[in-house]
């Protein structure tokens, strides 16, 4: 019996370890996205905002988790200039 508590006890140690890792990681990419965040939120102007928020509430919240070996899209910044209205073939 002592022999099978053991071994549960080093399997778990081990699990904790990794998941201590893990958490440390995403603690670190967290802190990153927040600064990549700020620093777009600061470059863009309040015309790209409002469309950026205008978007997000008319979608569909995204899904609160990823499978674990997936990465997510970069995010691209706005664009820097709004597309000219008017531009296609007058007739």
């Amino acid at each position: 019996m002592d022999l099978v508590k053991s071994h549960l006890m080093y399997a778990v140690r081990e699990e904790v370890e990794v998941l201590k890792e893990q958490i440390k990681e995403l603690i670190e990419k967290n802190n990153q996205l927040e600064q990549e965040n700020s620093l777009l939120k600061t470059l863009a102007s309040p015309e790209q905002m409002a469309q950026f928020q205008a978007q997000l509430q008319t979608s569909p919240p995204p899904p609160s988790s990823q499978p674990q070996g997936t990465t997510a899209p970069q995010p691209q910044p706005p664009p820097s200039q709004p597309a000219p209205q008017g531009s296609g073939p007058s007739a």
